[in-house]
């Protein structure tokens, strides 16, 4: 197959991306071309990819009112060059922003909704476009869903399984913070569960241009750092993992209806407990008082963050192996993809068309929604 993967526009796609989608992207790029696919991916040109990147200019540091225009013109602009290259036999999209890009072409389209469902435009789920097909990444996610004939499968994601020699990771003495740092994340109420705690706390991630995502780094985050609470920055692939090894456990102080939690597995698959908010998706990925704990406020965070050495790193890993593998998520995508292929293309036949060219009700959609949201 011939596949075009389209990210969040101007997204960065590496195994060190704070993005939960273009990790996933990452991975199909990455399984499809071991699979003999072709795999072409729009996306940021600093992307690490397996296929073919065609690369659009990076997020500035600051982003202000008028960037998002030039953000989908260069978008829009890279998936034109993509499409001119040859046909495809599936295109797999995978922003926020989807529906400003969606090429009517002769071939099957899959959207994967990585976000709460709420925070798309709602007229999404009556595209009339023959062909489109999208798919939810939890099962909490999918029970908010909308009816809607459009969402027809429920894929959860998966993570990259280190090598990993539990027996020396015995020596674990801090809490860690990975993420995006941004108001719904609740970075600072874990700073302050883990002072509470007594235990130190490093804090791994990065901060968007976004005004209110730098505003709440500058007033809530910084002001909590000191000695026991160190910001370490962005960080990749390896330096994360061994952070991870080395943890007491992770904090996930998220108030955002989470649809998934790459970090959660990422952190049990290296026998880290996570003590993470009962938000969305959460119970799904944490047992609790087995691989971690669910908590309610920031004082119960505090409380688990004791009770931490409790729980058993074999048994975090072995559930992280079992459910949450990259290998497991690929296998399922790449089946998905040729039984789509298989069975879409005769209803396609007669379809043609450019990039952004939706519909609503057969009417061209206009651009809307929060533009300062779409990187949560």
């Amino acid at each position: 197959m011939r596949i075009l993967n389209i990210a969040f526009a101007l997204a960065h796609v590496a195994d060190d991306s704070n993005g939960g989608a273009e990790q996933v992207l990452g991975q199909l790029d990455r399984a499809a071309t071991a699979a003999g696919h072709e795999s072409v991916v729009v996306a940021a040109e600093t992307s690490q990819v397996s296929g073919t990147l065609f690369g659009t200019p990076p997020q500035p540091r600051t982003i202000r009112k008028n960037y998002y225009e030039f953000r989908y013109a260069e978008h829009m602009a890279k998936i034109r060059e993509a499409l001119a290259t040859g046909p495809f036999d599936l295109v797999h999209m995978h922003g926020y922003d989807f529906h400003e890009f969606i090429p009517t072409i002769d071939a099957p389209i899959l959207v994967t909704l990585h976000l709460p469902l709420s925070w798309y435009p709602q007229w999404i789920y009556n595209i009339q476009r023959p062909g489109l097909f999208m798919n939810c990444v939890s099962a909490s996610q999918r029970l908010m869903a909308p009816l809607s004939p459009l969402i027809v499968r429920t894929i959860t994601n998966g993570v990259r399984m280190p090598e990993m020699d539990l027996a020396a990771s015995n020596d674990r003495k801090y809490a860690v913070i990975l993420g995006r740092i941004c108001p719904e994340k609740g970075t600072h109420v874990g700073i302050q569960a883990a002072k509470k705690a007594g235990v130190p706390v490093l804090v791994a991630g990065s901060v968007a241009g976004f005004p209110e995502h730098l505003a709440y780094f500058k007033e809530r985050v910084q002001p909590s750092l000191n000695g026991a609470a160190k910001f370490v920055g962005s960080i990749g692939y390896a330096e994360k993992t061994e952070l991870l090894r080395k943890a007491k456990c992770l904090l996930v102080p998220t108030s955002a209806p989470e649809t998934s939690s790459l970090v959660s597995m990422e952190a049990l698959a290296c026998g880290t407990p996570v003590i993470a908010f009962r938000s969305g998706a959460l119970p799904e990925i944490i047992e609790h008082d087995k691989s971690g704990f669910l908590v309610d406020s920031e004082d119960e965070m505090s409380d688990a963050i004791g009770k931490a050495h409790e729980i058993d790193p074999s048994y975090c890993r072995r559930t992280a192996v079992e459910r949450f593998s990259a290998e497991r998520m690929t296998r399922e995508y790449l089946e998905w993809y040729e039984h789509v292929v298989r069975g879409a293309k005769p209803a396609l036949s007669q379809f043609g068309g450019t990039v952004g060219e939706a519909t609503h009700h057969g009417t061209a959609e206009p651009h809307n929604g929060d533009r300062c949201s779409p990187g949560r």
